[in-house]
């Protein structure tokens, strides 16, 4: 099958960052023509008035807690904190799966064609990635064993997850819940398992104040300055939020060519003070990316809203409105995502995966639009209601505004 996307403006994302007037060709998943040229095809897009853009890459959820939204708000973090876990250590099955599949027709319907998710029973949330389609990186949460709701010991499980078989669309990843519920022995474990088996490592790094002060109050150094004396910083792991790590930290995170994933919207509403030194991570060549956290503390899975408040908070707590650029927050969104998960997505470039969103900006809000603003407008105006069309590997999962699914959320339950 060969798609044809006709008269678009083309946010490429590539190393040059060119926006192309022209058209794309997916011949079945994969990307094989960007340019003037009309090849053979099968069918076609219209994208006339339309920007043609790679799908959003959201490196951080909890996804199956999308029907946590509305009951953890409005409390301070330490009751937010006893109260998720209360919920998460009722769960049912069903309850993973009906919230996993919510949340990610919400994604799609917002234009995220690919997350990264922490959690356990990364089994069930699968099975909701195989009925949506999306692309999926499925990290198994460790933890040590007497702080776990999960039945049975956290690292075999995961590693059990990993040995499975997986669909083509999802990607295995084993996961850490965070320093303050894991030892030494369960990094050295989980360590070991990523390089058996090849896969990326995913975890919480420094979130909170209260986080790094009770562990430097135990161990005599940082959490990040910790992770690297026992040599588990890495090229394989993604850690999120990293809002409370110093220069010297950052330096460490850098050497190690660690990725971060930054979550704004979700340090700001559980008021975890502070605001990520993103402009530090940078300059230092951290590659960073972003991420939504889950519905419980962002009440969103919005990649267009996450752009826009993250280079609003950093431009505002830095007295500045132009520390950091719209093409850099779009490029976190997409192609440094990419990167980070060592995925051919995040760019519109041949050989790619077709994962690509095509957003109408003959709407009021993005009007008017042109080359030379149309980054701008993406970070500044885009909501959801613009994504026309949703593609993700190469097949079209949302439809002229629309997604093919006839299940009624309403009457499922979440819990």
């Amino acid at each position: 099958m060969r798609l044809l996307i006709k008269n678009g403006i083309i946010i490429t994302e590539n190393d040059n960052r060119d926006i192309i007037n022209g058209n794309v060709l997916i011949e079945d998943n994969i990307i094989k023509y960007i340019g003037k040229e009309i090849p053979e095809h099968d069918d076609e897009i219209d994208a006339k008035n339309k920007i043609v853009m790679p799908g959003l890459i959201n490196t951080h959820t909890h996804i199956a807690m999308s029907g946590f939204k509305g009951i953890l708000d409005d409390i301070i973090l330490d009751d937010f904190l006893k109260k998720t876990s209360e919920l998460d250590s009722k769960r049912t099955d069903d309850g993973i799966y009906n919230s996993s599949l919510l949340g990610m027709y919400e994604m799609i319907n917002s234009g995220t064609t690919s997350f990264l998710d922490l959690y356990y029973s990364e089994d069930i949330i699968e099975k909701a990635a195989k009925k949506t389609g999306i692309r999926s990186f499925l990290a198994w949460a460790t933890l040590d064993e007497e702080y776990t709701t999960q039945k049975g010991n956290p690292v075999k499980n995961a590693e059990n997850f990993i040995k499975k078989d997986h669909i083509d669309l999802v990607k295995p990843l084993i996961g850490i819940q965070g320093i303050y519920v894991s030892s030494d022995e369960n990094y050295y474990k989980v360590k070991e398992i990523s390089e058996k088996y090849n896969v990326m490592v995913h975890t919480h790094l420094s979130e909170t104040r209260k986080e790094v002060y009770d562990f430097v109050k135990i161990h005599g150094e940082r959490p990040v300055e910790h992770l690297n004396s026992i040599n588990f910083l890495s090229d394989r792991l993604i850690a999120a939020h990293c809002v409370w790590v110093t220069l010297n930290e950052i330096k460490m995170l850098s050497n190690s060519n660690t990725r971060v994933s930054w979550n704004a919207v979700s340090n700001a509403k559980l008021a975890s003070g502070g605001i990520a030194p993103i402009p530090e991570m940078i300059n230092n060549n951290v590659n960073v990316s972003l991420g939504t956290d889950s519905s419980g503390s962002n009440n969103s899975l919005n990649m267009f809203e996450e752009m826009k408040f993250s280079l609003l908070s950093i431009n505002n707590d830095r007295w500045s409105a132009d520390t950091l650029k719209s093409q850099k927050i779009l490029d976190m969104a997409t192609r440094d995502a990419g990167i980070a998960l060592k995925e051919k997505i995040g760019i519109i470039r041949e050989n790619y995966y077709a994962d690509i969103i095509i957003v109408d900006a003959n709407k009021f809000n993005m009007i008017p639009y042109n080359n030379k603003n149309v980054v701008n407008n993406i970070v500044f105006s885009a909501n959801p209601e613009n994504v026309e069309y949703v593609i993700i590997n190469g097949k079209i999962l949302k439809n002229k505004y629309k997604i093919n699914n006839k299940i009624d959320f309403m009457e499922l339950d979440y819990m």
